[in-house]
């Protein structure tokens, strides 16, 4: 595989942080982060940083620079001072496109969400699909994935499902709580992220990655308190309360609200994946629900204690 330079944007969140580990261990490409506040990249990452935001496009014209692949891992839903997370992206993610068609980028690489067989798309739902029109039209060779729940140490709704379980006794289970998705280990998705840089017959097109298994979040809740040593009874409540639920949610986990309630809100329909086009075109092999769950806490006891473990 052709050494590339590549720019990752996003790199201190939990997907870009492994991404870049594992581009760099694999590959040895030459990296460079985009990131609004460089001093929260965590140590190690063999990358350039540039400061820059994709919301104001100060720093693209800079972190763009003779990039043949750009990965595009940043989301809006965080509290803001005006405008809602859907304006924020779409403006985002136009800035970003128009700069990376401009600076003559072969690929830009999209990680959004599952979307539900149905059509009933949710407002943070929607607004993925959105972005990822916009990435693709603006550069023809791109790649988008789409996935629900990705299972790391660091990833934010993982957090939340664990705490909730660490922290509650009698887990309170919303009317959503049987429906079903197919949750992906992070390695995983980095492994999908990574193979989509250079995939062949891939540009251009969407694809749904997903683990193995298809579990309601109630099975989930359920096997995750088990490898977490612990039997948390679930209990049917929070029908039609989605507002009370993530506020709730957010006071148990100590994430954002602001973040909660866009999620919660995707998860009123079954999020099923589609995903024989991603496994023939990028080979990745996929681990099991528990094996990824074992893994993510066990990266997660290394810098930081459990108190059910």
């Amino acid at each position: 595989m052709p050494i590339v330079r590549i720019l990752i944007t996003g790199p201190s969140g939990a997907v870009g942080d492994a991404l870049a580990r594992a581009l760099t261990l694999a590959d040895g490409h030459e990296l460079r982060g985009l990131a609004r506040e460089p001093a929260r990249v965590r140590d190690g990452l063999a990358l350039e940083l540039v400061r820059g935001d994709v919301l104001s496009g100060a720093g693209l014209e800079q972190a763009l620079a003779e990039v043949e692949v750009a990965y595009y891992l940043i989301h809006s839903m965080e509290p803001a001072a005006s405008g809602g997370f859907a304006e924020r992206d779409r403006l985002a993610a136009a800035r970003f496109a128009q700069a990376a068609a401009s600076a003559g980028v072969r690929r830009i690489v999209y990680l959004g969400g599952l979307l539900p067989g149905d059509g009933g798309v949710s407002a943070h739902l929607e607004s993925r699909g959105e972005v990822e029109r916009i990435l693709l039209d603006a550069v023809p060779d791109s790649v988008a994935l789409r996935a629900s729940l990705v299972i790391g140490a660091r990833s934010r709704s993982f957090r939340t499902l664990v705490r909730l379980i660490e922290r509650l006794p009698l887990v309170p289970l919303p009317g959503w709580g049987r429906n079903r998705t197919q949750p992906i280990d992070e390695r995983d998705a980095v492994a999908y992220l990574a193979a989509a840089a250079h995939a062949p017959g891939a540009g251009g097109r969407a694809f749904d990655i997903a683990g193995p298994e298809l579990l309601s979040y109630g099975e989930m809740i359920e096997r995750v308190g088990r490898l977490m040593l612990l039997e948390r009874p679930q209990a049917g409540t929070w029908s039609g309360l989605g507002g009370i639920a993530s506020a709730f949610a957010s006071r148990v986990s100590g994430e954002p609200r602001e973040l909660l309630e866009p999620l919660m809100g995707s998860l009123t329909r079954d999020l099923i994946a589609d995903d024989a086009p991603a496994r023939a075109a990028f080979g990745v092999r996929l681990h099991g629900f528990d094996a990824a769950v074992e893994h993510a806490l066990r990266d997660w006891e290394a810098t930081e204690p459990l108190g059910a473990r």
